[in-house]
C-alpha cells in the first residue's frame, strides 16, 4: 500500500519576544492510503500546528512533508492550493460554512469552482447522505451546530478527496450529536476509501481509528 502522507523530522518554532518556542520537535511518521489516524495530546502539544503542516497550510522550519507523493517544500503557495483543491478535504471545529450561502450552495460551490458537472445534483445527494436533504435551502444560521457540521461533512467529501483532515470535528457539539457526526464521518469515509487524519482530545473518537499518535510538548510520545 502506498503512503499518502510522509512526514520527516518536522520542526516548527515561534518567536515570542526574545524567546524561541519550539512547538514541534523532530516529528516523523507515515500514513498509508485508506488508513484512519488520530493525533491526540493536551492543549498546546502542537496538534493543530502539525495538521496545518501536513495539509500544506503552513511551512515547517525544518523537515519535509510529502502529501500524495508530492514534496510540499518544493511547491509555491498557488501550487499547494491546487493540490489541496484536488486531493484534500477539511472539517473544522467551527464548521466554517459561508453564512450567505444555503446548505446546498455551501456544498456545491467548491464543485462549481473545480468545474465539475452537475454540482447541484451531486451536492443534493451528499446532503441526503448526511440526512439533510430537507434542509438544503436553509442558511447556516437556521441550522443547529450538529446540522452545520453535517453540511461541512458533505462539503468535505464533495471533491472526493484522497485525504481528509479533521480538526476537533466534535469540539463544539454535545455528546449525542458528536456520536452521530462521527458515525457519519466514518461511514462516508469507508464508502469513499478516503484517508482520515483527525486531531482530537476525545479519546473515544481517537480509539475508533486504526492508529493513534500521541503528542506531548511538541514530541511524539507514542505511535
Amino acid at each position: 500500500m502506498a503512503n499518502i502522507l510522509n512526514v520527516y523530522q518536522l520542526e516548527k518554532n515561534y518567536t515570542s519576544g526574545s524567546k524561541k518556542l519550539t512547538v514541534l520537535d523532530d516529528i516523523s511518521f507515515q500514513i498509508n492510503q485508506g488508513e484512519s489516524f488520530a493525533i491526540v495530546g493536551p492543549s498546546g502539544s502542537g496538534k493543530t500546528t502539525l495538521l496545518g503542516l501536513c495539509a500544506g497550510l503552513d511551512n515547517a522550519d525544518q523537515g519535509t512533508v510529502e502529501l500524495c507523493g508530492v514534496n510540499l517544500n518544493e511547491l509555491s503557495e498557488d501550487q499547494r492550493a491546487l493540490l489541496r483543491n484536488k486531493e484534500v478535504g477539511f472539517i473544522f471545529q467551527n464548521f466554517q460554512l459561508l453564512p450567505t450561502l444555503t446548505a446546498l450552495e455551501n456544498v456545491s460551490v467548491p464543485m462549481e469552482l473545480r468545474g465539475l458537472k452537475n454540482p447541484k445534483e451531486m451536492s443534493m445527494e451528499l446532503l441526503q447522505k448526511v440526512g439533510l436533504g430537507d434542509r438544503s435551502d436553509h442558511y447556516p444560521s437556521q441550522l443547529s451546530g450538529g446540522e452545520q457540521q453535517r453540511v461541512a461533512l458533505a462539503r468535505a467529501f464533495s471533491n472526493k478527496p484522497s485525504i481528509l483532515f479533521a480538526d476537533e470535528p466534535t469540539g463544539n457539539l454535545d455528546a449525542e450529536t458528536s456520536e452521530k457526526v462521527i458515525q457519519l464521518l466514518f461511514d462516508l469515509n469507508k464508502e469513499a476509501g478516503t484517508t482520515l487524519v483527525i486531531v482530537t482530545h476525545d479519546m473515544e473518537l481517537a480509539k475508533k481509528n486504526n492508529r493513534i499518535l500521541r503528542l506531548k510538548g511538541g514530541k511524539i510520545m507514542k505511535d
